[in-house]
């Protein structure tokens, strides 16, 4: 069956009443690509039900259309073939140049919930504090999973916390691996960017074996090479004569990945374990320090430097599991799912001025100063940990008319843990001692900076090992109250060890009207628990305050001392309220129309708050002093020696709206081939509909200001449209994809100054040839007429341009390298 078909009668629903364990229930699985619409909708209550029979939508993307992109990472491949989707690019973002966001219907990174096999996938350590789209949370590390491991990825668009649990606000993202055993896959790519950088090579394996007569064992090696881009202008201001003094685009990155799905019968049952590790080695930069700058050091860096961030992203997981009938109509699935996520940060290339300038006798100037400092540290380390228990059980009881009601419960144990090591002494401390009393005063006569310029160092006062752990129990119910008319709903009840229980609900239906015109929709409530990440996360770091100028900056744990002087209570969960209406309509096997309207609204939505800076003159008009009770902010950071702070707060609410339209038409021609043409569309819009403050000291526009307020409203694209045509014959495969994203806007970097990058449609065109069964040879390109964003508006934005920032920063949701060209060559034996 041509591909376009199989993804199109798959990506018509998704049963919107099952719960966590059901998507580790026993189903058909398939074996290639030509029977994916043959297997059963993964996760429904009632065995046998397909796709097309459900009642909230879901995308399935087949491992045929995951090839046809190009793509190397499952972000990129989404955000190609999954309009919901978005993976914004980043850039001098820290660890987030490594670690992208990933997004569903222009959430949060961490109000979407990943799935592998149907089991919760464990999030990263990272968490996205510089300002990028997700900016706050931390998210789920999508590309630690390797391509070449995937049979097909499930995308659910539908609140399903009553399902899942915390997280599943936005939706799901379920990632199915390969089963097969009776073959090895062996890939080889190669890609390049129009502009001559950006080299990629890329390679795979992927091969089963048979475990006994009914039993497999699936293995999947990856490795990839990627070189950096850089699309800087020359800076203007800083340099002289102008040169690019920046890196901004992909960082330089080397991938490695190894993976297993596995199943063994045992007695009546099966017993499954899969997982992997990965570990991915980034390379990028921060903001340039020019010659003349107090946190450079003339005699190290006589034309300034650029500080270089190394980051080592290591994760691992592993689920271990058993399933088997219980009687003839019911069935369990007893399961174990541990992961970790290591994020290892180390700076080279900078310098700790203080270390440098620090006098050698502070009670005696004429002795000198050190005059050292190296020029490379360990910077720190951020993990997380988290280990999942689930027991479900899935079958029928008698119901109406003869129809049986199909239900699924089970209980779920979670504990997650969070930690944060610290770096070198050098990384963070002011001057050897970190005594402030110290005068150390650096080249301009000003205060010299503490720790590694770029990313300083994690501290033991940030220093932190947490966690935390919950239960769950829910229950499932479906059933056909008549022929044409589905009726379903689930319940779920939660506890947390740090703030308490919750319990969410959720109603699902489905009418078909006739046999060609179904109508569906859901209505559920929803949670977001705090992340631990969110709960223990701190930091001082180096960011640009509203003036463009370098300043030690605090982010404050939630509930320290910091926190609390301002007034902010600790943090609580998120609540949700969402709904989905929508039309299923297939006249005939050739063509077939979804249209999916969606509501969700979040109240008490935890938020990084924007930058708080000491005032300038209090409220009697006078100079602020540490002492001045008229200036509140600046008696509680001066004290500490810091320009700014940053804190999580339960601060907004908001609501997204949005609409879904997918549209598949498939064409046998006469002499043998295929057209296969697929429409998806994706519209949102995000308000914030509230905002408030908890502190006495900043109102709710000073905790989240108008420039954090169009990030979250306007960062994402309000459209993304993906526009597909797939034509087949003989050994000959020809593939034209378009993707439209809407125009984003951002004012992070100009407060007061909004600037909107239009919409644009990037082209893709690949054409595979199979020289056999067993060898094939794709060429291909990616935003093959080299599109590339808007540029930055360089009077309004002053002093960025000028700077070499020609396409913006914060929100570029397909990034600014421009167009590539790829060759892959694909061998089965």
């Amino acid at each position: 069956m041509p591909v376009a078909t199989q993804r199109h009668r798959l990506t018509l629903a998704i049963a919107a009443t099952f719960a966590a364990g059901a998507f580790a229930a026993p189903a058909v699985q398939a074996q290639d690509a030509t029977t994916l619409d043959r297997i059963e909708v993964v996760g429904s209550r009632v065995l046998g039900r397909t796709a097309e029979d459900t009642a909230a939508p879901v995308d399935i993307i087949s491992a045929e259309e995951i090839r046809t992109t190009g793509a190397m990472e499952v972000g990129q491949i989404l955000q190609m073939l999954e309009p919901s989707f978005n993976f914004s690019r980043t850039f001098v973002s820290d660890g987030t140049d490594i670690l992208r966001p990933a997004t569903l219907r222009a959430l949060g990174p961490d109000q979407v919930l990943v799935l592998v096999n149907g089991k919760r996938r464990h999030q990263q350590a990272l968490v996205n504090v510089q300002q990028t789209i997700g900016r706050g949370s931390a998210g789920t590390d999508i590309n630690a999973i390797p391509v070449s491991a995937i049979e097909r990825i499930e995308v659910l668009r539908d609140g399903a916390a009553a399902q899942y649990g915390s997280d599943a606000i936005s939706g799901v993202i379920n990632i199915i691996l390969k089963k097969q055993t009776d073959h090895t896959e062996v890939s080889v790519e190669g890609l390049q960017y129009y502009a001559g950088d950006g080299e990629m090579l890329h390679g795979s394996v992927n091969t089963g074996f048979k475990l006994g007569a009914d039993g497999f064992i699936n293995l999947s090696a990856e490795a990839r090479n990627r070189n950096e881009t850089n699309r800087a202008g020359p800076d203007s201001l800083r340099v002289d004569p102008p040169r690019v003094t920046q890196r901004l685009g992909d960082a330089d990155a080397k991938d490695y990945y190894l993976w297993f799905n596995s199943g063994l019968p045992v007695a009546n049952g099966e017993l499954y374990a899969f997982g992997g590790l990965s570990r991915r080695e980034g390379d990028s930069s921060g903001f340039f320090r020019s010659a003349g700058d107090n946190r450079t050091v003339p005699d190290l860096y006589p034309d300034g430097f650029l500080p270089n961030i190394l980051t080592t992203v290591d994760d691992g997981s592993i689920a271990v599991g058993y399933r088997a009938p219980l009687g003839d109509i019911w069935d369990w699935d007893i399961s174990i799912n541990h992961g970790r996520s290591k994020f290892g940060f180390e700076e080279s290339n900078s310098v700790n001025v203080s270390w440098w300038y620090e006098p050698i006798d502070p009670t005696d100037p004429s002795a000198g100063i050190h005059g050292t400092s190296p020029t490379s540290a360990d910077t720190g380390t951020l993990e997380y940990d988290q280990t999942t228990f689930n027991l479900d059980f899935r079958g029928s009881v008698g119901g109406f008319n003869d129809e049986p009601i199909y239900l699924g419960t089970g209980l779920e144990y979670r504990r997650e843990n969070y930690a944060i090591r610290a770096g070198d002494p050098v990384s963070y401390t002011y001057g050897r001692t970190d005594d402030r009393g110290i005068d150390i005063v650096g080249q301009t006569g000003d205060t010299a900076q503490p720790g590694m310029q770029g990313f300083p160092g994690f501290s033991p006062r940030e220093a932190v090992d947490e966690g935390r752990h919950n239960v769950a129990v829910y229950l499932d119910a479906e059933t056909n109250l008549s022929e044409r008319f589905l009726l379903g709903a689930a319940a779920r009840w939660e506890d947390y060890s740090d703030f308490g229980s919750t319990v969410t609900g959720k109603l699902s239906a489905r009418f078909d009207a006739t046999d060609a015109f179904a109508i569906r929709g859901t209505v559920s409530s929803g949670f977001r628990a705090p992340g631990v990440q969110q709960l223990f996360y701190g930091q001082r770091s180096t960011n640009l305050n509203a003036a463009g100028v370098l300043t030690d900056t605090l982010t404050a744990r939630q509930d320290s001392d910091v926190t609390r002087a301002f007034g902010i209570e600790p943090l609580q969960e998120e609540t949700s309220t969402s709904g989905s209406l929508g039309l299923v309509f297939t006249p005939n096997d050739r063509f077939s129309l979804t249209v999916d309207v969606f509501r969700i609204d979040i109240d008490d939505r935890i938020i990084f708050s924007s930058n708080i800076q000491p005032e300038a003159v209090g409220n009697d008009g006078n100079p602020c002093a540490a002492d001045n009770a008229n200036c509140p902010i600046a008696a509680i950071l001066d004290p500490i020696g810091v320009g700014q702070v940053l804190f999580f707060t339960n601060a907004i609410d908001t609501r997204t709206t949005g609409v879904d339209v997918v549209a598949n038409h498939n064409t046998e021609f006469a002499g043998g081939s295929t057209l296969n043409l697929t429409a998806l569309l994706h519209f949102n819009k995000t308000e914030v509909t509230a905002r408030r403050s908890q502190s006495p000291i900043l109102s709710p526009e000073a905790l989240f200001d108008d420039t954090q307020v169009t990030l979250l409203e306007e960062g994402q694209p309000g459209e993304h449209h993906v526009l597909q045509a797939v034509w087949n014959k003989d050994a000959w495969q020809l593939t034209g994809r378009a993707n439209y994203y809407g125009s984003v806007a951002g004012e992070g970097f100009t407060p007061g100054l909004k600037q909107t990058w239009g919409g644009k449609t990037l082209f893709d065109m690949s054409v595979r040839y199979a020289f056999s069964d067993a060898l094939s040879l794709t060429v291909g390109g990616n935003n093959i007429f080299d599109e590339y964003p808007d540029k930055w508006d360089e009077v309004d934005g002053f002093p960025f341009p000028q700077l070499g920032f020609k396409y913006g920063w914060e929100t570029l949701p397909f990034g600014m390298n421009g167009g590539s060209y790829y060759v892959r060559v694909d061998y089965r034996f």
